[in-house]
């Protein structure tokens, strides 16, 4: 690339082009998902197997959904708050750092750098230029570790988490709507399977990774967990 195609780039769309934006809200989204299409099977399995009827079923299953759905954005939403509180107090303690010794903090930076690959000299001088910028910025990136991309958006992740529960909570509902009650526990077994299956494939895609490593992880580990739901059933002595 020449020197005038690399300063003609657009950063901000060059930068937008990667997945790692999507990281925070696709983490909420693949989390509520996987456990809508888990943990609504699992109920509705409980209940099929203990019931001559679907209705039971399927009362059970909408109020797990709507429960599940509320909790996940609950819990998600108070989980990235509380990592947001702890994020804002550090940038200001690095503030008042900043303000109370700044030539040591100067240094600190330069450090950084040096760590990084830069020689003493280069990164002294990238510190300083990059101090005389925005030196809060330049501590909270690279000291801290913060950035506008790993930065966690509580609305947006417990909507996304609750959301997609709701959707892959929905799927499971579905099935116990359509199949006849005495089918339904091994139908919901394999629509599960199939379900994970396909949430694997969509998250793959949407993050820009391996659709087999996704889809391994998604069904292996699902399955795993309904398995020990079923066991721990039998071992009480009740059919899941």
């Amino acid at each position: 690339m020449s020197e005038t195609q690399g300063n003609n780039i657009n950063i901000d769309n060059y930068l937008d082009s990667h997945f790692i934006h999507r990281s925070n809200w696709l983490r909420a989204a693949v989390l509520g998902a996987n456990d809508g299409i888990i943990s609504v099977s699992s109920i509705a399995i409980g209940v099929a197997t203990a019931s001559a009827n679907s209705d039971p079923v399927v009362i059970a299953t909408l109020a797990g959904l709507v429960a599940g759905a509320l909790s996940m954005a609950a819990g998600e939403y108070v989980s990235v708050s509380s990592q947001t509180d702890t994020e804002q107090a550090d940038i200001a303690r690095e503030a008042e750092e900043l303000s109370e010794h700044p030539e040591e903090e100067l240094q600190v930076l330069a450090a950084i750098y040096e760590k990084r690959g830069l020689k003493k000299e280069t990164a002294l001088v990238v510190a300083k230029e990059l101090t005389s910028h925005d030196a809060l910025a330049a501590h909270v990136r690279d000291e801290l570790g913060i950035n506008e991309i790993t930065q966690p958006n509580p609305i947006q992740a417990a909507f996304a988490s609750g959301a997609s529960f709701t959707i892959g909570g929905a799927l499971p509902l579905l099935v116990t709507l359509f199949i006849p009650t005495h089918l339904l526990e091994y139908s919901l077994y394999g629509f599960s399977i199939v379900f994970l299956i396909l949430l694997g494939i969509v998250s793959a895609k949407t993050g820009g990774s391996s659709i087999w490593k996704a889809v391994s992880r998604v069904t292996i580990w699902g399955t795993l967990a309904m398995g020990l739901t079923a066991l721990v059933g039998y071992l009480f002595g009740v059919s899941v």
